[in-house]
């Protein structure tokens, strides 16, 4: 399951108004400890997996460019609009990186604890990679329906 919390739709709606959106975002990758919701707020809620295998604390930074987020579709059919995030890879070095159970897209609040969650995604069952290999999401949408 994939969503919006209820600050990340707070905070789109918010950039109708003029308020601008953050000059970067992250994806970071959180065990099973604690499944996130709608409503999370802050990245303090969570637990990111362990650093030591090649997990950077906070994720991966996103641009807010064409190059970081791909693709946008206006689906008519099915009444919903989509936009896709480039494919995130992260290399697993010196163990086993992970587990892995879900992604949360933050803000790029200077406070890492503090950053907002805004998206999450549930990755189905835990996700590791070896020592050498990579762990890669891809096709990561950010979806409005009504």
């Amino acid at each position: 399951m994939a969503g919006f919390t209820n600050k990340g739709k707070y905070r789109l709606l918010e950039t109708l108004r003029g308020v601008s959106l953050p000059s970067n975002m992250y994806v970071a990758l959180c065990t099973s400890a604690t499944a996130p919701d709608a409503d999370f707020e802050t990245l303090s809620q969570v637990t990111q997996i362990g650093t030591s295998t090649g997990y950077a604390s906070g994720g991966i930074s996103l641009n807010m460019d064409t190059t970081d987020w791909s693709a946008i579709v206006e689906d008519d059919t099915n009444d919903d609009s989509e936009l896709t995030i480039k494919d995130l890879v992260w290399t697993a070095s010196g163990g086993t990186l992970g587990a892995a159970r879900y992604a949360v897209l933050t803000d790029d609040n200077a406070t890492e604890g503090d950053r907002e969650i805004w998206a999450y995604y549930d990755l189905g069952s835990d996700q590791s990679a070896s020592s050498g290999q990579t762990l890669t999401l891809s096709g990561f949408l950010l979806k409005l329906a009504e």
